[in-house]
């Protein structure tokens, strides 16, 4: 072949604009593997950097939310948690309730936040909101961690007649699902962030309503008998039924509806395939917007 002859076998890569409506090439972000470690650690590392307490952030959230909730809810508003102890009860809830929090919230921002990045230098978009999820696995880890200390705890100390589910590893599919209408949900909205800004101040509003919705830090039943006008908002939210099942399979509250937990894993897939959808369409002219 000469100098001056090119065709198309002599380029490495090739970019143009995506064909197709689920488009999600795991070969090409294999390929691009090390760049999602990189993220990842930053991710990880740069959050709390120049803080004074450092890591233990991930561990004092969680352990005063709980307290506060046990404070308000189980002590002041008499919400009964059965034969598990309200702090128990809230830490388990909160612990899946922050994964899913860190997946949206971050992902949300996607295009707005890397916007100077995206301009200058190719590589698979999908890769940035991935990488938060990832990274929040990390803070997830950490909680868990706390959580069965105090459950270890309970148990033996203080004498809790409590055990997990027979099936409690299937709460790796509930954290699994959380994560997809996290990063699914957070896609919807980092593509309409790119024309309406304002929406930014909504997810953060909207975010902290939608924890009281979502089952955090009372059983349903209790919610179906206090406020039964109400409770079909709490009833058609896939996260408060998950956040339910979770803590079913991790402290044995209630039998597992299986049936629940795959329209839950359903309604998981679907928020994922639309976001990725609206996420592939926005990434080809979103640098004109931002």
């Amino acid at each position: 072949m000469s100098r001056n002859t090119i065709t198309e076998d002599s380029w490495l890569y090739e970019i143009k604009p995506k064909g197709k409506l689920i488009d999600l090439n795991f070969k090409e972000i294999w390929s691009y593997r090390d760049l999602l470690v990189l993220f990842v650690k930053r991710d990880i590392v740069t959050v709390y950097k120049q803080t004074i307490l450092g890591p233990l952030w991930f561990l004092i959230q969680p352990l005063f939310t709980s307290i506060v909730f046990t404070l308000i809810f189980n002590n002041i508003g008499n919400v009964s948690t059965g034969a598990v102890p309200a702090f128990l009860f809230n830490l388990a809830g909160i612990t899946l309730w922050n994964y899913f929090k860190e997946c949206l919230t971050t992902s949300s921002t996607t295009f707005t936040a890397n916007a100077g990045l995206f301009g200058k230098v190719y590589f698979p978009r999908f890769i940035v909101p991935a990488s938060r999820v990832i990274s929040g696995l990390f803070k997830y880890s950490i909680q868990v961690l706390i959580f069965v200390l105090f459950y270890l705890y309970f148990v033996f100390y203080k004498g809790v007649d409590i055990a997990p589910s027979p099936f409690f590893l299937l709460s790796l599919l509930l954290v699994f699902n959380m994560a997809l209408i996290g990063l699914g949900v957070g896609m919807i909205l980092s593509a309409l962030t790119t024309k309406y800004r304002d929406l930014t101040i909504l997810v953060s509003f909207g975010i902290n309503l939608l924890m009281y919705v979502s089952g955090v830090m009372y059983p349903l039943e209790e919610m179906r008998a206090k406020l039964p006008d109400y409770y079909w908002l709490i009833e058609y939210n896939p996260i408060a039924q998950t956040i339910e099942l979770y803590r079913n399979l991790l402290l044995g509250t209630a039998q597992v509806n299986f049936a629940m937990m795959g329209i839950s894993l359903l309604i998981g897939v679907i928020c994922f395939l639309v976001g990725l959808i609206i996420f592939n369409r926005t990434e080809r002219n979103f640098i004109d917007t931002v």
